[in-house]
């Protein structure tokens, strides 16, 4: 199965791909299907259900809104993200809901949408069920849906087909290990960027794929200049929480902005960019997924500081940067995970901290070798790392940690770039990864029931 850089990089909203953007992909897929059944006209009710970390952290992560919305056909990838915050009050308020934006239904928010934050259903810990009823309150269909890390969404019902999920595609170089693809690049003299664009080329012509991924570059510069140029509000929640970008963006601009990465303070910038991007998505603002949305500030801050602070930056090194960056959250994705309700946060800042080592030693000319080891030094450090938000927002200790895992993230392919022996291969890594995720205890993994979610006085 092939895996898009497309799908890792998605221009969505926040605060979380799992708990926010999964879910109202999901949502719409059930509506779609009814649609899609000629069942539409015959519902007069729907029941939407939450488990497992969905049910304990969902109403912080947006996960409510995001379903209502989905039920009415929204897509996350252009949805207004002040319109979301308008219309899911609405619905609510109105218990009038607009099933796939063409059929009217009663909606009682209190009876209808249920969460069971004392049930996890197996298969994974972001569960959800839709249920369609008629008028004589029989079942017309109804279908589980897991919501896998960075809006991937796996169906129960497998003859519901989600466009975001693998594709079976031909591609000229399959690769699901770090070990595979560094021998592919080692036979067919190519680096990791040219093997994945050889193989997003079978989906799109080559010029495609540079627009979309210079059009991504732009989204996440973007999100960085509105969350530097924002407002020094608080962040919604009621952690109060105030944005920091802004006002550092500021003194640091007062300061002067360095010339080179060479300057120590450059190192400030980088935090800040991804600071800025964190902030918009804990305020559910446009950015992009990189891979998964409590991640997203990392690897749009690494391309930004590359951007900014090296010479001779043209826009086919920031697509060797990308691709980069999606062959490894690949290798991630196929080979451990990417959700920190599954893996705890190594699977989202420790992955994207790789992923942007990685890219940031490609574009400063390292061997695919040294690509993989930057990547393996940004998860070795990582490893273990907890998800335990505090109050169920992609707020404390989200924010930081992307500045942080961007810090490490650069230093990593210092390292590897400056090293000449290897001892920890990337697929070592990611296998611990995984097995160490498997082994941390559920409360660590985006329920709020451990941590500092429960251990931060007055939370």
């Amino acid at each position: 199965m092939f895996i898009s850089v497309f799908d890792l990089f998605n221009i969505s909203i926040g605060p979380s791909s799992s708990h926010t953007v999964g879910p109202m992909r999901a949502a719409r897929l059930f509506a779609n299907h009814l649609y899609e059944t000629h069942l539409l006209d015959k519902v007069f009710r729907v029941q939407a259900e939450t488990f497992g970390s969905l049910a304990l952290t969902g109403e912080g992560h947006g996960t409510n809104p995001a379903i209502l919305l989905g039920l009415e056909s929204t897509e996350p990838e252009t949805v207004i993200p002040n319109y979301l915050h308008k219309r899911a009050p609405e619905i609510i308020a109105s218990k009038q809901l607009k099933l796939f934006n063409l059929h009217d239904i009663h909606f009682d928010y209190e009876k209808d949408f249920l969460m069971h934050k004392d049930q996890c259903l197996l298969k994974h810990s972001n569960a959800m069920k839709f249920s369609a009823f008629d008028q004589a309150n029989q079942l017309l269909y109804a279908d589980t849906y897991y919501s896998v890390g960075g809006g991937f969404i796996i169906s129960e019902d497998k003859s519901v087909r989600d466009d975001h999920d693998a594709q079976k595609v031909d591609v000229p170089f399959q690769f699901d290990s770090a070990d595979v693809l560094l021998k592919l690049c080692e036979q067919n003299k190519m680096s990791i960027a040219e093997i994945h664009m050889a193989n997003e080329t079978a989906l799109f012509s080559k010029d495609v794929v540079k627009a979309r991924l210079l059009h991504i570059a732009q989204v996440m510069k973007d999100s960085i200049s509105t969350g530097c140029n924002n407002s020094e509000g608080e962040l919604p929640g009621g952690l109060h929480v105030r944005r920091r970008a802004p006002h550092m963006f500021k003194q640091l601009s007062l300061q002067g902005k360095p010339a080179t990465y060479r300057d120590i303070n450059s190192l400030d910038w980088l935090s800040l960019y991804a600071l800025a991007v964190s902030e918009e998505n804990a305020v559910g603002g446009r950015i992009v997924t990189a891979p998964t949305n409590g991640a997203s500030g990392i690897i749009p801050a690494v391309l930004n500081f590359y951007t900014d602070f090296y010479p001779d930056v043209t826009d086919e090194k920031i697509v060797v940067f990308l691709l980069t960056a999606g062959a490894i959250g690949i290798l991630f994705k196929k080979g451990a995970s990417i959700s920190g309700a599954e893996v705890g946060c190594q699977g989202e800042t420790g992955v994207a901290s790789s992923m942007a080592a990685a890219a940031l030693t490609a574009v400063l000319g390292g061997t695919p070798a040294k690509v993989a080891h930057a990547a393996e030094i940004a998860m070795e450090h990582h490893l273990g790392l907890t998800c335990d938000p505090v109050k169920g927002l992609v707020q404390i200790p989200c924010i930081e940690r992307n500045a942080m895992s961007a810090i490490k993230a650069y230093q990593a392919s210092r390292l590897a770039l400056q090293c000449e022996t290897f001892y920890v291969t990337l697929d070592e890594v990611i296998k611990t990864m995984l097995e160490t995720g498997h082994d941390m205890k559920s409360k660590y993994k985006e329920t709020s029931l451990g941590g500092l979610a429960v251990n931060m006085v007055g939370c």
